[in-house]
């Protein structure tokens, strides 16, 4: 080892640079004595000669280790490299690298710009043999003491989780007692909250629709206010972050798990980067105590609900996706007989668009597709299949609809009622505050004052919210639903019950659907797989190209093709909507409409120069009578004169001839009396005079 003198006057016309580190925060803020011992190595460089000294703290709290990036360290390599340095000065080796491809880099550089290395034990020129030799033997040793401290300290800390002794960060609901370990959190209203989340899952079975309905409902969830340290938090909104970690998290189920997440390294830009928190699947975990504490749900709940979350994310073909509203009742829940993939909805129509039901994505892969269906026909089906299963409990099903109503009203009023509580307390111990404030010190009597008047507003707010969402708790009478079985169809089809309602009903009997396509008799076959392990087969006619389900009935066209050669399209229009038969589309006729139908159909239309006086309407007997229309029809209605009607309640038409019977001319020209015939075998009221 050189004497420190024989440093070279041309190095000591260079800067010195000393380096500072320490390796984490805690330690920045706690070990003050050792960043007062690295700031004091610039006595040293000058008592070495160098009148330039350049300190570098820019790494202070990061790791050496060779996984996080250094921008101090990066730029004492930069000026390393354009030979500006002419010492490096450290505390120790393990200060400026504690891995050996940034310790050797550095020394290196040193030894091609002839810089040295300073420390407390002395100045190395890492271009002599035995110096190098020597540093490098300190960078190794480094190296090896952070991984022997490292390894000291993970197998202590497994050792201690294995007896679930090692005191982790507790999820919410969960505290450290010093005596019985880890615990339910005496915060009433936050169990409250957590088994609301469990609860609600297990109902919609979708992490969105939780959140949805407790943001409906203005439920909050806490967030740490302490930077992360969970020992003060404040109530806000509730985010799908608080939902999916309540359901993913094993704790909640009376399980102590460590390692359940591990690190990954990659290469970045010829740098390892290091990245935490990748969860690993159950059973990989290190550690995994059952009913070490209490819990909020069971492992078989747990396991269930993962199973849930996995299926809504991924669609697999072994679950259905929770029902998310749309046009199709059978999204996410068919399933190709051919492929065993689930089938996508796909809408098509211009205006009015209308649902298909496809599965095409084998075509990426040159296969042909496997099928495509419309999907009105399908789930009309379905849903009467649904109805006719579900007829024989009807009344049982609507008493444990409003037992589960009942159940929700009570949680939420609960929730409330514990939230109100809470706030109470706070504007009690606001006020208590107030009143215990100096009155002179209005610095702070002002601000107590305001926080005090803010709690009393939430307590009004709750109050307010309370009152709004009381349960009226009134017994239902068993006789009130004895036709419900009935009315099954007309409630499915109310417009009031939203599609996504229907699916959720759906999934509530139904596991999956098989669909398939017979080409030879253009039939969908569904294969349903019923809850219980039960299975059922339904057949729907598949339409041809073109065909479709606004047809016009048979009915109405039958009552057009026999009225079109004696009447115009207006009495035709008249008569259809007097006998109520829409069209195709649900409208009500006009001459229009009909003149359309007939073009289509091919049916003759209604000629008024082909009329040759034998038939006459109503208004043309009444011109040639010379009487009004009323007297005509009191003639048709009473008998007196014959009339004949195409269809019931067709306009009426009269022979030409019936008009100039002597019955007709009695009965017209008859003052004071009835148009009616008169029986031989009737006594009459009143006899003439």
């Amino acid at each position: 080892m050189p004497d420190t003198d024989q440093i070279p006057e041309a190095l000591l016309k260079r800067k010195a640079v000393v380096y500072v580190r320490q390796s984490t925060q805690s330690q920045v803020m706690a070990n003050l004595e050792s960043q007062r011992r690295q700031y004091d190595l610039v006595d040293i460089a000058r008592r070495h000669g160098f009148s330039d000294v350049e300190v570098i703290d820019d790494d202070l709290g990061r790791s050496a280790s060779g996984t996080v990036a250094r921008p101090g360290f990066d730029r004492l390599v930069a000026w390393l490299c354009a030979g500006a340095v002419g010492a490096v000065i450290c505390f120790d080796a393990s200060r400026l690298a504690r891995n050996g491809r940034d310790w050797h880099h550095l020394l290196e550089l040193c030894g091609l710009v002839e810089a040295r290395v300073i420390d407390h034990d002395g100045v190395y020129n890492p271009c002599l043999p035995n110096d190098r030799l020597l540093l490098g033997m300190k960078g190794s040793i480094s190296e090896f003491e952070l991984g022997i401290i490292r390894a000291r300290m993970l197998e202590a800390a497994r050792a201690k989780a294995q007896r679930g002794e090692l005191r982790l960060s507790g999820p919410f609901g969960y505290v450290w007692h010093r005596e019985a370990g880890l615990g339910l959190d005496a915060d009433l209203r936050l169990q409250e909250v957590i088994r609301l989340i469990f609860t609600r899952f297990r109902e919609l079975g979708s992490a969105r629709q939780v959140l949805l309905s407790m943001k409906a409902e203005q439920i909050h969830f806490p967030r740490p206010a302490d930077e992360g340290r969970m020992t003060n938090f404040v109530w806000q909104p509730i985010r799908y972050r608080n939902v999916i970690s309540v359901l993913k998290n094993p704790f909640y189920a009376g399980v102590y798990v460590y390692g359940k997440s591990e690190k990954r390294t990659a290469i970045i830009e010829g740098r390892a980067r290091r990245t935490y928190g990748h969860y690993k699947p159950a059973g990989t975990w290190d550690v995994m105590i059952k009913d070490h504490h209490e819990g909020y749900i069971t492992w078989d709940d747990y396991e269930r609900n993962q199973k849930q979350l996995a299926l809504n994310a991924y669609g697999r073909p072994d679950g259905a996706k929770s029902g998310r509203g749309g046009q199709a009742l059978l999204s996410g829940i068919l399933t190709c007989a051919r492929c065993g993939q689930r089938l996508s909805v796909s809408y098509r129509g211009g205006r009015i668009s209308y649902p298909v039901y496809r599965r095409d994505k084998g075509s990426l892969a040159g296969r042909l597709r496997c099928m495509i269906f419309g999907a009105s026909k399908i789930d009309a089906a379905v849903a009467r299949e649904l109805l006719r299963a579900v007829e024989p409990m009807a009344i049982e099903a609507a008493f444990e609809a409003q037992r589960m109503q009942r159940e929700r009203q009570d949680d939420k009023r609960r929730i409330f009622d514990l939230e109100l509580q809470q706030a109470r307390y706070d504007a009690t111990l606001a006020e208590r505050r107030y009143a215990a404030c100096d009155p002179d010190n209005r610095l702070i009597a002002a601000q107590l004052e305001k926080n005090w008047e803010y709690a009393l507003r939430r307590v009004r707010e709750l109050e307010n919210r309370q009152n709004d969402h009381q349960s009226s708790g009134h017994a239902v009478d068993p006789g009130t639903f004895a036709d419900l079985a009935d009315n099954l169809s007309v409630a499915w089809k109310s417009p009031d019950v939203t599609m996504r309602a229907r699916q959720q009903l759906l999934r509530a009997l139904i596991v999956d659907i098989i669909a398939d396509v017979d080409d030879a008799v253009r039939d969908v076959v569904l294969t349903i797989h019923w809850q219980g392990g039960q299975h059922s087969e339904l057949r729907i006619r598949k339409p041809r190209s073109g065909e479709h389900g606004s047809s016009t009935a048979e009915d109405a066209l039958a009552v057009i093709r026999s009225m079109a050669g004696r009447w115009s399209d207006e009495h035709i229009a008249a008569t259809l909507n007097r006998m109520g038969l829409p069209t195709g589309m649900g409208k009500t006729w006009t001459a229009h409409r009909v003149s359309s139908i007939r073009r289509v159909r091919g049916i003759h239309a209604y000629r008024s120069a082909e009329k040759n006086g034998e038939w006459l309407t109503q208004i043309e007997a009444a011109k040639a009578l010379g009487v009004s229309s009323h007297m005509i029809r009191r003639l048709v209605s009473s008998g007196v004169l014959p009339a004949v009607q195409v269809v019931p309640r067709a306009p009426c038409q009269i022979r030409a001839a019936d008009l100039a019977s002597e019955t007709v001319k009695t009965a017209i020209a008859r003052k004071g009396r009835p148009s009616r015939e008169i029986d031989a075998d009737t006594l009459p009221m009143f006899t003439s005079t």
